[in-house]
């Protein structure tokens, strides 16, 4: 005998009949997360337009670059940004390719997550750690030939 109030044949929520689903939200709360990231982005690119980051004193210096001389992932990132805001595709690339490569990745995505949202579909994002140690070789990959004679092309 089940107890009263659990789960159980015939009774709301029990075995043979499923749990009610979840109430919809309204378009208006579903676009919350999605805007507020697409906002936060924007006054962040929208800052680095304005403040050039070619001007010293603006922005502190890269502490790998300080202390080792080496180019991270991420030098010449807000170069690019400064770059892309203005326009300038080629100096945007010349000062970090692949963070112009991470605007158009982010740009895709965002569609996505808009479109679904619209359409009233929830947004999963299930990165596999293949993926992860992917991105991380491309990085590291990134990282290195920048950094040797031959790759002073992607240096910033």
């Amino acid at each position: 005998m089940t107890p009263p109030g659990a789960w159980g044949p015939g009774r709301p929520g029990g075995l043979l009949t499923p749990p009610p689903p979840p109430p919809a939200r309204s378009l208006a709360r579903r676009l919350l997360a999605p805007g507020a990231t697409l906002a936060g982005v924007a006054a962040a690119f929208a800052y680095v337009g304005t403040v050039d980051p070619n001007e010293p004193g603006h922005y502190p210096v890269c502490p790998l670059l300080r202390f080792t001389g080496i180019y991270c992932p991420g030098c010449g990132g807000l170069r690019s940004a400064h770059a892309f805001v203005h326009g300038d595709l080629p100096a945007a690339l010349g000062a970090n390719a692949l963070a112009v490569v991470g605007y158009g990745l982010f740009g895709v995505l965002m569609v996505v997550w808009l479109i679904r949202v619209i359409r009233g579909v929830p947004m999963r994002l299930a990165v596999s750690p293949v993926l992860w140690w992917g991105i991380g070789a491309v990085l590291a990959l990134f990282t290195l030939v920048r950094n040797l004679p031959f790759g002073s092309a992607l240096a910033p």
